[in-house]
């Protein structure tokens, strides 16, 4: 079994998807979101499936995607927000560097709008936001190795947060700090 490099979990507008490709890219590894692989499989948007088929049937197509996902991508793994509702998955995650890149509404919205095609936040987003996180935040955070703030931060400095709270400098190709000093003595 080939377990990710790096598991970005959070919320819509979190930057799971900016931060996760700057981060495979700064590691030298591939970069794949299981909302896209649901998407790709199920050869619709994920709005689609939730309107025409249910939320339940969703959440079993991203069970599977996850599954298959940490069971094979050994490079930045980004998860749907809504991943960590369910225990299997969770249980999968025990161990592994997971990340949960921790957004404020207000900077969610500035990010992604509240009116993008998101459908468990259609009816009055800014309040589904609010309730959604309070449900989902003790889960993010019962499967996080690190907690990463990304309000006022660039993506670029999200990347160096998670490669800081990760130890992943080396991996990342930079010097470490030691030999970096004694090069320039």
């Amino acid at each position: 079994m080939t377990s990710p490099a790096v598991v970005l979990i959070g919320p819509p507008g979190a930057g799971k998807s900016t931060v996760g490709a700057l981060l495979a890219e700064r590691l030298g590894v591939a970069y794949r979101d299981t909302d896209a692989d649901i998407v790709e499989t199920a050869g619709r948007p994920i709005a689609e499936i939730f309107i025409d088929q249910g939320e339940p049937h969703f959440r079993d197509l991203e069970r599977t995607a996850v599954r298959d996902a940490l069971d094979g991508h050994p490079g930045v793994l980004a998860l749907g927000g809504g991943a960590i509702l369910d225990e299997g998955t969770r249980k999968l995650l025990t161990g592994l560097p997971v990340v949960f890149l921790d957004v404020q509404l207000a900077d969610a919205v500035k990010r992604v709008g509240l009116d993008a095609p998101r459908p468990l936040l259609a009816v009055n987003p800014r309040k589904q936001w609010r309730e959604l996180m309070e449900r989902r935040r003790p889960l993010y955070t019962e499967v996080a190795r690190a907690v990463i703030a990304t309000g006022e931060r660039t993506p670029e400095q999200v990347v160096e947060a998670i490669l800081d709270a990760l130890e992943l400098r080396q991996a990342a190709g930079d010097a470490p700090q030691a030999a970096h000093r004694e090069e320039q003595a």
